[in-house]
C-alpha cells in the first residue's frame, strides 16, 4: 500500500475522548439490560451454574474483542465491521456485516421489548405480551425522533440506574448467604443427566454472549479518541472484564439465593432475588430493572435507525431511508422501517429466540472481522498500532463456529432468511455500485480511496 493509506482524504473528526471516556463508553453499552431478562434462559440452558456459561461468554467475547482492537487501532476511523470487511473482502462482504449488524440491533430492540412486557412489568400492571411489546416500541420510535440529544440525556440517568441495580442485587445475595439462606451446592450443578456438562455450558454460553454484546458498535468511535493505539485496547478490554465479573457476581447471586426451575420459569429472574431477600420493595427493583430495559432498546434502536439512514444515504439502502423530519432533522424514515420488524419479531418470538437470533447474526459478523485480521496484516495501516497475537484471532474465529452450531435450527430458520436477503441486497448494491462507477463523473457511493 502507498504511504496515502495513511494520509486521511477527508478532514477528521475532532478527537475528545480519554481512555477513562472510552472505559465508561463501552462499559455503558456491553453493561446493559440483557442479563435483567436472561438469567433466567441461561439457567434453563445449563443448570445453576450460570457463572460457568457466563465466564466461557466472557472468554469467546474477549477472543472477538482482541481482532476488534487490532483493527480499530490500525485504522481507526467510523465504519466498523463493515468498513474492516470491505478492505478486506471487497463491498459485498462489507454491505453483508453492515446489514447483519443492522439486522441484530433489530433483534434485540424486539427481544427487549418481550422483556419489558414480562414479570417486572407484572408487579404494576397486568396486560397481554403482545399489546404491550407494541405500545413500548410505538413509544421508543417517538421517543428516538423526537432527537438525539433528549435520548443521550435520558441514557446517562438510565446507565446509573441499572449499573446501581445489578449492584444491589449482589449485595442482597451475599446477604442471604451470610443469613444462611439459599443453596450454594447450586453453583456447582451443570445441566441434566440426559445433556451432559460441556452441551450445558455451550447452550448456556449462546445466551449468555448476547450480555457481552456492544463492544463492537464502539469502534466508531476510535476516530474520536485520543491517541487510539493506546487508548482504545485498555478501554475496551478493561470495560469487558469490569463486565464481565458484574455479570458473574450477578449469575452466583441469583442461582444461590433462588432455585433453578424458578429462575428459568421467570421473565424476571432477578425479581426473584429481591423476593427472597425480602426488605427492598420489589416494586422499586421492577421499576429499575424497567428503566434498564427501555434504556437498552432505546440505545439499540438509535444505532438501528442510523445504521439505516447512514447505508442509505451511502447507496446501500433505498433512498427513501434518508428522508428526515424537517424541525427535528431526525431520520423518520429509518426509524419507521426499523421499527416495523421489530414489531413483527416481538410478536412472533420468544426472548430466547430472538436472543440466539442476534447471536446468530452477530456470530456472522465476528468471524468475518477475525478473518479480515489476518487478510489486512498485508497492510500497513497506522504505525505501533495494537497486533493480536495471531492465536485469538484464529480462535475467535473457531469460537464462532462453535456457538453457531450450538444455536437451534429454528433459530436458523430465522436467521438464514436475513443472511439471504443480506446476501440479494449486496448483490444489488455491487451491482448498482459498478453502472455508477461508469457514468462520468461520478464516484461510486461508499468506496474509499484505496490509496
Amino acid at each position: 500500500m502507498s504511504a496515502g493509506l495513511d494520509a486521511p482524504v477527508q478532514p477528521e473528526l475532532r478527537r475528545t475522548l480519554t481512555t477513562g471516556l472510552l472505559y465508561f463508553f463501552i462499559l455503558g453499552d456491553v453493561l446493559g439490560a440483557g442479563v435483567y431478562v436472561l438469567v433466567g434462559q441461561v439457567a434453563a440452558a445449563s443448570g445453576g451454574a450460570v457463572w460457568v456459561p457466563l465466564l466461557t461468554a466472557l472468554a469467546l467475547a474477549m477472543l472477538t474483542a482482541s481482532s476488534y482492537a487490532e483493527l480499530s487501532t490500525k485504522y481507526p476511523r467510523a465504519g466498523g465491521a463493515s468498513h474492516y470487511a470491505t478492505r478486506a473482502f471487497g463491498p459485498a462482504t462489507g454491505f453483508v456485516a453492515g446489514f447483519c449488524m443492522l439486522a441484530a440491533g433489530i433483534v434485540s430492540v424486539a427481544a427487549l421489548a418481550r422483556g419489558f412486557a414480562g414479570d417486572y412489568l407484572g408487579e404494576f400492571v397486568t396486560l397481554p405480551v403482545a399489546l404491550v411489546a407494541v405500545a413500548f416500541l410505538v413509544l421508543l420510535a417517538l421517543v428516538n425522533a423526537r432527537g438525539i440529544k433528549e435520548s443521550t440525556r435520558a441514557n446517562v440517568v438510565a446507565t446509573l440506574i441499572e449499573v446501581g441495580g445489578l449492584v444491589a442485587i449482589v449485595v442482597l445475595g451475599g446477604w442471604l448467604l451470610f443469613r444462611g439462606q439459599g443453596d450454594p451446592g447450586r453453583l456447582v450443578q451443570l445441566g441434566t443427566p440426559e445433556e451432559g456438562a460441556a452441551s450445558a455450558v455451550l447452550s448456556g454460553s449462546v445466551l449468555a454472549f448476547y450480555s457481552f454484546v456492544g463492544f463492537e458498535t464502539s469502534v466508531n468511535v476510535a476516530e474520536e479518541t485520543r491517541d487510539p493505539r493506546r487508548a482504545y485496547p485498555r478501554a475496551l478490554f478493561g470495560a469487558l472484564v469490569s463486565a464481565g465479573a458484574v455479570y458473574v457476581l450477578v449469575g452466583l447471586a441469583a442461582s444461590a439465593t433462588v432455585p433453578t426451575d424458578v429462575l428459568a420459569d421467570s421473565s424476571g429472574p432477578l425479581l426473584e432475588v429481591v423476593r427472597e431477600a425480602g426488605g427492598v420493595p420489589v416494586t422499586l427493583f421492577s421499576a429499575v430493572a424497567l428503566i434498564a430495559v427501555a434504556n437498552g432498546a432505546l440505545l439499540t434502536g438509535i444505532m438501528s435507525s442510523r445504521l439505516a439512514y447512514g447505508m442509505a444515504r451511502d447507496g446501500l439502502l433505498p433512498d427513501v431511508l434518508t428522508r428526515v423530519l424537517p424541525g427535528r432533522r431526525t431520520p423518520w424514515a429509518a426509524i419507521a422501517a426499523t421499527t416495523l420488524p421489530a414489531l413483527l419479531l416481538a410478536l412472533t418470538g420468544s426472548v430466547a429466540t430472538l436472543a440466539s437470533t442476534l447471536v446468530l447474526l452477530l456470530l456472522v459478523v465476528f468471524l468475518i472481522v477475525n478473518v479480515a485480521v489476518l487478510v489486512l496484516r498485508r497492510e500497513v495501516g497506522k504505525p505501533d498500532h495494537f497486533r493480536a497475537p495471531t492465536v485469538l484471532p484464529v480462535l475467535g474465529g473457531a469460537s464462532c463456529v462453535l456457538l453457531a452450531t450450538q444455536i437451534e435450527a429454528d433459530v436458523w430458520a430465522r436467521g438464514s432468511v436475513v443472511l439471504a436477503l443480506a446476501v440479494v441486497l449486496a448483490l444489488a448494491a455491487t451491482w448498482s455500485r459498478r453502472r455508477g462507477a461508469g457514468a462520468p463523473g461520478r464516484r461510486p457511493n461508499g468506496t474509499s480511496d484505496p490509496s
